[in-house]
């Protein structure tokens, strides 16, 4: 009983870390106006890694940014752009869609304190 408990722990850890866990963002290109990096949707196997789309974006030294992506780990695609801006109030905001039946819009704000 009690290593089922424990295997039952250790799977809702990982389900947590991996639910809360930002895109690994790789810069591509850095000057003192932003960088441009790529975040890339990457699926792993025990023996192999392969991607599923990205996302392109440009981060501003003051927080601000804009994003272009896709998701092709379903089996219709789907495209996403958004941006934000910078400071200790950021405002968010994007939309996504398949291009049929699954669109969404997604705002928020971000106070750094």
């Amino acid at each position: 009983m009690s290593k089922l408990i424990i295997a039952s722990c250790l799977s809702a850890a990982a389900w947590c870390a991996s639910a809360g866990a930002e895109p690994v963002k790789v810069p591509v290109d850095n000057n003192d106006k932003g960088t441009v990096y790529v975040a890339p949707n990457v699926t792993s196997t025990e023996t192999s890694a392969y991607t599923k789309g990205a996302t392109v974006g440009v981060q501003r030294p003051d927080g601000s940014g804009t994003y272009i992506g896709t998701d092709t780990s379903t089996p219709r695609p789907s495209y996403s752009l958004g941006a934000s801006t910078g400071g200790n109030m950021s405002f968010s905001g994007g939309v996504q869609s398949d291009g049929k039946a699954n669109n969404g819009v997604k705002a928020g704000v971000t106070i750094k304190y």
